[in-house]
């Protein structure tokens, strides 16, 4: 009786999370339809031209990009590739600055960055300049920033200047 008990309550805790799950991925998809509208009332309503947006392995992103100086040379990207930049980044609805490199030029392994940086930076060269429009989902997500003041689930506005690149 106690094994039957047992086997009822592991299943119903089993149905639990699954809907849990399902609720969170309903969310999810929810967020990134409003982050997808907002950049794209944000882009027609400052007629920004030459915006691409990231493809990944053929699925269109969340990650729109204005490449504003290629750069020049051969570059090849991993995520262990160093990169050296230079940076702004806005709360897109606000244009409000959270946070910027300022005269300090931090170096990271592309691996290490927000996702929207990993799909971004490598359309440009070294001494290139992009600007990217990301929705929440490849920057901070869900999770509130308070040590910057951004709220969760926050569209960002990056431009970065790619100041060394080191394979």
């Amino acid at each position: 009786m106690n094994r039957i008990l047992l086997i009822l309550l592991l299943c119903a805790a089993g149905f639990t999370s699954c809907k849990k799950g399902f609720d969170e991925v309903a969310e999810e998809r929810v967020q990134a339809e409003k982050d997808d509208k907002i950049i794209q009332d944000y882009i027609s309503a400052q007629n920004l031209t030459g915006v691409q947006r990231v493809d990944s392995a053929g699925i269109q992103t969340g990650v729109y990009y204005i490449v504003l100086d290629e750069g020049s040379g051969n570059t090849l990207f991993t995520n262990s590739t160093r990169i050296t930049i230079d940076y702004t980044a806005k709360k897109l609805a606000t244009g409000e600055v959270f946070a910027q490199s300022n005269n300090f030029h931090p170096s990271f392994a592309l691996g290490d960055v927000l996702r929207a940086w990993q799909l971004a930076v490598p359309k440009i060269k070294k001494g290139g300049k992009i600007r990217i429009l990301s929705a929440s989902r490849y920057a901070y997500g869900p999770y509130e920033q308070p040590d910057i003041n951004l709220p969760a689930n926050s569209v960002v506005d990056f431009e970065i200047e790619l100041l060394d690149v080191t394979n």
